[in-house]
């Protein structure tokens, strides 16, 4: 027989589980994502018949139907496949603003254009042997390790040697420099967008720009402050009523790997989104954090592990600590430093701040230690927005779901198919706040209201333009 000792160490389990599905902060099962179906997807291919791919171009119903299945699942593996090159992506933004591998300062906007114009590489080479350097003792960073496995998966490139080290930096250069072409290549199409000097065109190939690069994660506290700037406007308007968000989507979360504006890498990677909306959301009286749901649907694995482990810690009682840096010479605007000063007052409280290694410039720095409470109400669920969504029940559907830096990825029919996935998932009535101007399509249910500017800074182009979206009632 079981001592008494024994006995509640073996019911401890079982008694966590049963106070976890009790408590008030259980929420829905995870449901896994399903594809759109093609019924749903029948009037977007109609409307959009010239620029389909050649598969689905000029063929009847029933022959795109037939061929539906088959698509969708090729086309959801070819989305994927671009996580791969935003990794890489990542991985550049990482040789040139990371400070925990190199004494190097960051690389700076001026330098970046010399490299471009000049081929002036000075910097960016010490940068390149140092990283390389590091990547053969990466010890616990965990940026390191990631880098080291991306190169070693992919590239089949092993810094352990003196050999192995030099083709790692040669491998970093090249990447270096595909992605400063490319970056001059956006550039190029956005200025021949500017000179039809149609505001509305110029913003809707913005909001498509990155179609054909990489899927990256990287993230900023800045959109953030639009998204909160956005709400309050809209509740000022009557849009948006006290208590009224009680079920919130997330589209693409991020996870901040060395973003090359306000993101660092001498820190823990964190996610900042999820936190920030519900932190606004209960600052203007729009959500109770203790009636609050909240899914988060990402496609990256990377994305999805950190917020579940982070999930599962917070059952177990642990915080999640969020690091928020500023640059003084980043020129944000007042709004912007006293959204940065006030970020998490809600949700959290005061943590100690990191240190700031000396190569990461003259920076503040503030932490905020987010309650467990909180963090547990957040359900990472996989998910490709163009091509699957969670099949919701109307009393479970979304009041608002927020989608940032996300449409920027894709093309006119991958933004459509998404947006019925979205439609399909709001509440009449619900909102969605982007920074990407959509198409919208007649038989849509899902239409602009309204919109935001915000300018973060007195750097040019350093703003969002949020777009409010509504479903309308069936």
């Amino acid at each position: 027989m079981l001592s008494v000792r024994n006995r509640l160490y073996f019911l401890a389990p079982l008694l966590l589980l049963l106070a976890l599905c009790l408590s008030p902060l259980a929420q829905t099962p995870v449901r896994k994502a399903t594809y759109i179906p093609f019924a749903d997807a029948r009037p977007i291919l109609e409307v959009l018949d010239e620029i389909l791919p050649a598969e689905l171009k000029g063929k009847g119903a029933d022959q795109q139907a037939a061929l539906w299945p088959a698509w969708v699942a090729r086309r959801d593996r070819e989305i994927r496949a671009r996580l791969a090159q935003g990794d890489e992506d990542s991985l550049v933004n990482f040789l040139m603003f990371g400070t925990t591998y190199t004494k190097q300062p960051r690389i700076t906007s001026k330098q970046i254009e010399e490299i471009k114009q000049q081929g002036k590489q000075t910097l960016v080479e010490a940068r390149a042997a140092d990283l390389a350097k590091a990547l053969a003792a990466p010890g616990n960073n965990e940026r390191l390790l990631f880098a080291r496995l991306l190169l070693a998966e992919r590239k089949h490139l092993n810094p352990a040697t003196a050999a192995g080290q030099a083709r790692v930096k040669e491998y970093l250069l090249g990447a270096l420099a595909r992605v400063l072409n490319e970056n001059a290549g956006y550039l190029s199409a956005l200025e021949s967008a500017r000179l039809l000097g149609n505001p509305s065109e110029e913003f809707a190939e913005r909001s498509r720009l990155y179609r054909a690069r990489g899927l990256s994660s990287d993230t900023s506290i800045l959109p953030n402050f639009a998204i909160e700037e956005s709400l309050k406007l809209m509740q000022s308007r009557g849009l948006l009523a006290a208590g009224s968000v009680r079920r919130v989507a997330i589209i693409g979360p991020g996870l901040d790997f060395t973003d090359k504006q306000s993101g660092y890498d001498f820190y823990p990677q964190q996610t900042i989104q999820p936190f920030a909306v519900i932190d606004t959301l209960v600052r203007l009286g729009l959500s109770k954090a203790d009636a609050l749901q909240v899914t988060t649907f990402d496609l990256s694995p990377r994305v999805n592990d950190h917020l579940e482990r982070a999930r599962l810690r917070a059952h177990r009682g642990q915080s999640y600590v969020v690091q928020l840096p500023r640059d003084p010479q980043a020129q944000w605007k007042p709004e912007t430093i006293r959204y940065w000063e006030r970020f998490g007052d809600r949700i959290g409280d005061p943590a100690p701040a990191v240190s700031v290694p000396q190569s990461a410039g003259e920076l503040k720095i503030r932490a905020v230690r987010i309650r467990p409470a909180v963090v547990s109400r957040i359900i990472p669920v996989d998910t490709n927005i163009v091509l699957q969504r969670a099949e919701l029940p109307p009393s479970e559907r979304f009041d608002l779901i927020v989608a940032t830096n996300i449409f920027v990825y894709y093309d006119t029919l991958d933004q459509s198919l998404a947006m019925a996935n979205i439609e399909r998932m709001m509440r009449p009535g619900g909102v969605m706040l982007s920074n990407n101007a959509l198409l919208e399509l007649p038989f849509s249910r899902v239409h602009s209201i309204g919109y935001e500017t915000v300018v973060y800074s007195d750097r040019p182009d350093d703003g969002d333009h949020i777009v409010w979206y509504q479903r309308a009632p069936d």
